[in-house]
């Protein structure tokens, strides 16, 4: 009779002792619920934000043109049209 999950291993599998080799460790949680980062010296919100804008050149569409461009293909293809350039072709995702 098989049983229901065997081990591929030849040697005969021993009876687990109900032990485990790993310590169990206690969880800490030193965080506190609320922190007032307005009290933290040092952080500074937006530090890189300048940067980040000025190096991407993401594009937020407006709802109605977005319709007309359901993905970044379309978008390009007709970027190049209005540039005079030729479309690539499509790579496949």
């Amino acid at each position: 009779m098989r049983k229901k999950y065997e081990s591929s291993a030849r040697a005969r599998q021993r009876r687990p002792n109900g032990t485990s080799t790993k310590k169990a460790r206690k969880p800490t949680d030193d965080l506190r619920t609320e922190y007032d980062f307005a009290a933290l010296s040092g952080g500074v919100r937006g530090k890189y934000a300048q940067r980040v804008r000025e190096s991407s050149n993401i594009v937020l569409l407006e709802p109605d043109v977005a319709k007309a461009f359901p993905n970044e293909y379309a978008v390009n293809s007709a970027l190049r049209g209005l540039l005079g350039k030729s479309t690539p072709k499509r790579r496949n995702p």
